[in-house]
């Protein structure tokens, strides 16, 4: 592997920067080299036979297997049997997810659509799956056209505005055939949570939060100088510079389809101030941010949820007070909000109901102590918020798949090489 993994683009097109989506396709003959998408994607395999490596986990493919890339992830196809032709959509995450938990979601059913698309990336569709996945592509193509060979044609005069509407439900289509076809598979696969090629997907998703390598070190279990060299060392970017570079990326996306001021994306997306967001995508796209969403923005207000500030704000009163002794009901009306709303934020948000969160941030703080301290395990369970050393235990059952006894004999930080 290089030492530094290129980068794909931060748009979804190379021609139209405002499409919420592009379709394209791409004949691999012989092995490729790592790449790092901060685009989301899927794949679909039309014809050939190859193997592909996705977060250090190798895949095989052939006719029907459909690939889930979410943003930040490495692939590298490592063996091509036969030439692979892949029809390819490359499209914004966020969007994508934002309206299947807003609209696509009356009856505010626990959605983890990251977690569930992370979890099994790689499915292989039946004849009939494949036929009619397969069709929804190629009507995101005839619609939008191949992002390699623009159309001449003004797409947005003809149709009337309506063709990212129009891509957006195939597009959505796609998503939960994807995650119908992820149940009905036979086998489901777990990251490790020490995989140091988690780390990235892990930054994407949290950037609304003030992430430090001591946080890094604490959940991927590995040191502070262990993450920064692997992350200047696969991407050729600093810590901080590859923070800012997946916060343009998202900045772009909510200047697009939001109308979000740029102090509320400061606060959403994890910059100091206006000020700050500001400069930073200056400097990284060459246009101010303002006069970015005046020239391209296509889809105002399509995705707008109120006061996000409070929703971070709920996820930052649990992460600050979680050894306290806390319920749905009085979190609640904390924040002026009824138990089932407090639970539907969290959901969006965190992806885990009020109990599970909870649970799991006691559980990352527990597995902080048990490596940190000679403390009992009655004594971590108690200062974390757990009520009895076989509580602790069960919860840490379900999130880490060992005991604490087990997790503190097994488990250490790991140092530098």
């Amino acid at each position: 592997m290089p030492e530094i993994v290129p980068m794909q683009s931060l748009y979804s097109s190379m021609q139209d920067e405002k499409k919420i989506c592009s379709f394209d396709i791409e004949v691999i003959s012989e092995p490729t080299t790592p790449l790092i998408h901060p685009m989301s994607r899927f794949w679909m395999v039309d014809s050939g036979e190859g193997e592909l490596m996705l977060n250090n986990r190798r895949y095989p493919l052939r006719p029907g297997t459909l690939v889930s890339v979410l943003p930040w992830q490495i692939t590298d196809i490592i063996e091509v049997k036969s030439p692979l032709r892949l029809l390819i959509l490359v499209y914004y995450f966020d969007n994508v997810h934002e309206i299947i938990k807003t609209f696509y979601n009356p009856g505010n059913e626990p959605l983890s659509v990251m977690q569930a698309m992370a979890r099994q990336p790689v499915i292989w569709l039946s004849e009939g799956d494949t036929a009619s996945v397969s069709a929804l592509f190629l009507q995101i193509r005839d619609e939008f056209g191949m992002d390699s060979s623009p159309s001449p044609q003004d797409k947005e005069s003809a149709a009337g505005g309506l063709e990212n509407l129009y891509v957006t439900n195939k597009l959505i289509e796609i998503v939960i055939r994807f995650l119908r076809a992820q149940n009905d598979a036979e086998e489901q696969h777990t990251e490790s949570p020490s995989d140091p090629s988690q780390i990235f997907l892990y930054l994407y998703s949290h950037l609304h939060q003030k992430i430090t390598l001591s946080q890094l070190s604490k959940i991927f279990f590995m040191s502070e100088s262990a993450i920064s060299a692997y992350i200047t060392r696969t991407t050729g970017l600093s810590f901080f510079d590859l923070l800012n570079e997946m916060r343009i990326g998202k900045t772009i996306n909510y200047l697009l389809y939001t109308d979000f001021t740029l102090e509320e994306l400061a606060e959403i997306l994890g910059f100091v101030d206006s000020a700050h967001i500001s400069k930073v995508f200056l400097a990284r796209i060459g246009m101010n941010a303002n006069a970015f969403r005046n020239t391209y923005q296509k889809v105002g207000n399509i995705c707008h949820i109120r006061d996000r500030r409070e929703f971070y704000a709920l996820v930052s009163y649990i992460y600050r007070h979680y050894s306290e002794d806390l319920h749905p009901r009085a979190v609640g009306e904390k924040f002026h909000m009824s138990p089932r709303e407090l639970n539907r934020i969290l959901l969006y948000q965190v992806e885990m109901g009020f109990a599970e969160f909870l649970s799991y941030v006691r559980v990352n703080r527990a597995s902080e102590l048990l490596l940190e301290t000679d403390k009992t395990i009655l004594e971590i369970a108690l200062e974390v918020g757990f009520h009895s050393e076989k509580t602790l235990s069960r919860h840490f059952l379900h999130f880490r798949a060992m005991t604490p006894g087990k997790f503190r004999q097994t488990v250490e930080l790991q140092k530098p090489q």
